[in-house]
């Protein structure tokens, strides 16, 4: 399974960015998709995740700022970040747990950078 991340760039403050990640491979089905990011310096943390009926997990920090979404017939799953911050600099990674004949396991994407600088 391979996840592919795209969208990530320079922004300036209050700017907006999309990510998106689509996974493919051996899949039956992928229950959760999400995104993490990690800072320099600092552990990664939860940004979003869905589940395949639309269930929400949101970190603190992006509550009311990022909107996740996903397009399950495309095993694609988007992150629309908005009201961009300089403390939202950071890699970030698409997650993917899969399911496949017997086997349940998460995959993890390249990751891509984002930067919000003047």
């Amino acid at each position: 399974v391979q996840l592919q991340a795209s969208g990530g760039g320079l922004v300036q403050p209050g700017g907006s960015l999309r990510l998106s990640c689509v996974a493919s491979g051996s899949i039956f089905t992928i229950p959760t998709m999400g995104w993490y990011r990690q800072a320099p310096g600092k552990e990664r943390e939860l940004v979003a995740t869905i589940t395949q009926d639309g269930s929400i997990g949101k970190g603190d920090s992006v509550k009311d700022r990022f909107t996740i979404s996903r397009d399950n017939a495309k095993n694609t799953v988007y992150l629309q970040m908005n009201s961009l911050k300089p403390e939202d600099t950071a890699v970030y990674y698409c997650y993917a747990l899969v399911i496949f004949m017997a086997e349940r396991r998460g995959y993890w994407g390249q990751g891509t950078q984002v930067t919000v600088s003047s």
